[in-house]
């Protein structure tokens, strides 16, 4: 009796143990398992990335290196192969890198808007004014203290970019000053100054309670903030974790991950932080 048990006791672990094998031999690790993932500090500070990343890591097999840094700089590590896929929100700047051949796939994820924060009582009175141009000129006109970023992010370039529509050149001017930081750090900095900053929507209400600021400044169609994902291109460099990349980006583009988009933040702050945008194009948006 005690020789059969034994026997039937091999057998079924010899079943399980092949019944294991067969599912580690379906799903296996990946043959490089490390992908860099280069994206603007919005994702990272808004907390977005908490909610994805790990969902991506469990479904694929692999490890994700975030370095969180802005949209140019992103793009500048893609540039030097130092990145194997980029998640960023500086369309003028991602064309410039397409047509310089950086990159083999460039789609569509997301979207929210920026918006201007400042002191609640609001001296430049931003509040009176729905367009962006009019709001920079009111800060010149009262020599408000304005916080930028000044680190070529996808929110600087924007800024770059209204203040030159505007006819206003605020470099040089004491109301202007450059924190050379990420998003969080701006906002810390703005509301340690009660000053006035460009934000992502994201990031502002992901940090509102520790923020003495107050949205003054919103709903103009040029603040529209358009996140994509970019695989660099391995034919430049042979180096980078391509399938990794094509992996991250079929993710993120993945009714799963937009369901998760769709709903981040709405139960914490009352409102998505983010709006899911795979499949659209880009004048649908907003």
């Amino acid at each position: 009796m005690f020789t059969r048990r034994t026997s039937l006791f091999s057998l079924i672990t010899a079943f399980i143990f092949q019944v294991l094998m067969g599912f580690s031999l379906a799903q296996p690790y990946p043959e490089q398992r490390d992908l860099i993932l280069a994206t603007t500090t919005s994702t990272q500070d808004s907390g977005l990335l908490d909610v994805l990343i790990p969902v991506f890591e469990k479904k694929t097999g692999y490890r994700v290196k975030t370095i969180s840094v802005g949209s140019g700089q992103a793009m500048a590590l893609g540039e030097r192969g130092e990145a194997d896929v980029l998640l960023v929100h500086a369309p003028k700047a991602e064309k410039k890198f397409m047509e310089n051949g950086f990159e083999v796939n460039r789609r569509l994820v997301m979207y929210n808007d920026f918006i201007f924060v400042g002191p609640p009582e609001d001296p430049a009175r931003l509040k009176e004014t729905s367009s962006a141009l009019e709001g920079l000129k009111k800060i010149a006109e009262t020599g408000a203290l304005f916080i930028s970023r000044g680190d070529n992010s996808g929110t600087h370039q924007l800024e770059k970019k209204l203040w030159k529509s505007s006819g206003i050149t605020p470099e040089g001017h004491a109301w202007y000053q450059e924190s050379g930081q990420g998003m969080g750090q701006t906002l810390g900095i703005a509301s340690e100054k009660r000053a006035y900053t460009l934000t992502d929507r994201g990031t502002y209400l992901a940090l509102k309670k520790t923020l003495n600021l107050d949205i003054l400044l919103q709903g103009d169609k040029s603040l529209l903030n358009i996140y994509h994902v970019i695989e660099v291109n391995p034919v430049k460099w042979p180096k980078v974790n391509a399938a990794g990349a094509k992996a991250f980006s079929d993710f993120i583009v993945s009714p799963e991950a937009q369901d998760l988009i769709r709903t981040f933040g709405a139960e914490k702050f009352g409102q998505p932080l983010f709006f899911p945008a795979a499949g659209k194009k880009e004048e649908e948006l907003g």
